[in-house]
């Protein structure tokens, strides 16, 4: 039996053994003043704790396995139970000890486990869980938005190569990140669903252009990516070939599950603030807004659970699968109401304010972010779609070119 070295605990010990080394191992290893922070909240420990700062001490965190303490020793984790995962939780949670590279752990991890060899398990999921190589999503293309399955970008094999070209579009982090999931077109003559390959791509390869959208609250988050012939090693496609429709789908599960909001273990929220802050702000104002707000937080903690329950799924070695839909469909609207509400709190000062863009209101900024909520990690539309059709058992939606080969399907 495997024994972790930092915290020295393993599967066969109970949940007070896991929760007393944890205790130790933050005493050790957590600086002092962000623990004496977290007993004011996770907005104090932002005051004491630059993102700087914590970026440089996360390989302390990733070292010690806790950041995917169920995950398998050799891919970054302790192998534990979901039950002694969540007891680490317990323990560090007040500290607000954030993941980073979340696409890499939501999005590049779940098809690696799924559909990957031990080989490429082992060269790319430890990198994910130190942040030493951070991972963004190359799906959408200009053309290919909600209908993901009619994407253009070709890749042609070469020897023991691929050459991929073609252009990728709203993806997020590109800008920042070292390596890529991908999908293109490697079979054109087949049905758009069966002609398509998962790739993993190094976007410092020749021929990668990665160029910058800046959204309306003037930050960048979304990027357009070209491909001009770059290769890709066949030791990056993850799964068969023409088989890389299948391996998306766990992609685009752990992407819903990520966007679904709190509880999801992923990114809480997208834009803005939550109802508990708005509680702790809302003040002396109109009894309707008040019901209001607290309306939306009764959503939250509703979706909250919601979101655990998919979360324990996933702890216990299954897959997000259509579920997550429902988280994902949940948050967007209802984060959308909430940064909303932020505004009318606000008052007239979010209607104007003095300087440009850079002087926008935090409560401003957070509800422009949130208008894409409805519309990352799959539309509404789209998701209801799938709710509809995997988990209530409704018939597809018609399609006069079902079984045409992609070539011939109009875009």
């Amino acid at each position: 039996m495997y024994t972790n070295m930092v915290l020295g605990v393993s599967r066969t010990d109970d949940l007070d053994t896991i929760r007393a080394a944890v205790n130790d191992w933050v005493e050790g290893h957590v600086p002092e003043h962000w623990r004496q922070a977290a007993a004011d909240g996770r907005a104090a420990i932002r005051a004491v704790r630059p993102r700087s700062d914590y970026e440089a001490w996360y390989p302390t965190f990733a070292a010690s396995g806790m950041a995917v303490a169920t995950w398998p020793v050799a891919y970054g984790g302790l192998d534990l139970t979901v039950d002694q995962a969540r007891a680490i939780e317990g323990v560090i949670g007040p500290l607000n000890l954030g993941r980073l590279n979340p696409l890499g752990l939501h999005n590049a991890a779940p098809p690696l486990f799924a559909y990957g060899t031990e080989e490429q398990r082992l060269r790319y999921l430890p990198p994910i869980v130190r942040n030493e190589e951070r991972w963004c999503q190359l799906f959408s293309e200009p053309g290919a938005g909600s209908d993901l399955a009619s994407l253009a970008m070709r890749a042609e094999v070469d020897g023991d190569e691929w050459v991929l070209t073609g252009q990728k579009v709203w993806s997020t982090w590109a800008h920042r990140s070292e390596f890529a999931i991908c999908l293109a077109r490697t079979d054109p003559d087949a049905t758009k669903r069966k002609g398509i390959s998962y790739f993993l791509v190094d976007l410092a390869s020749p021929g990668v252009d990665v160029r910058e959208l800046k959204h309306m609250g003037g930050e960048v988050d979304f990027n357009e990516v070209w491909f001009e012939e770059v290769r890709v090693p066949a030791f990056n496609v993850v799964g068969a070939v023409n088989d890389g429709w299948r391996v998306a789908g766990a992609t685009l599960a752990g992407e819903r599950q990520m966007v679904a909001g709190s509880g999801s273990g992923g990114v809480d929220r997208i834009g803005g603030s939550g109802s508990d802050r708005l509680l702790s702000a809302i003040g002396d104002v109109d009894p309707s807004l008040r019901d209001r707000v607290m309306g939306l937080h009764s959503e939250e903690r509703i979706r909250s659970w919601t979101n655990a329950r998919v979360r324990a799924t996933v702890k216990a070695g299954g897959t997000p699968g259509p579920a997550a839909s429902i988280g994902k469909v949940h948050q967007g609207q209802l984060n959308q109401h909430l940064q909303l509400a932020a505004c009318d709190l606000l008052g007239p000062a979010a209607n104007a304010w003095d300087g440009d863009w850079l002087e926008m209101p935090y409560e401003v900024k957070g509800m422009i972010r949130s208008r894409a909520n409805t519309i990352e990690g799959g539309t509404t539309e789209i998701n209801k779609n799938v709710l509809g059709e995997k988990v209530l058992g409704l018939p597809r939606e018609p399609d006069p070119h079902h079984g045409a080969p992609w070539k011939e399907v109009p875009r």
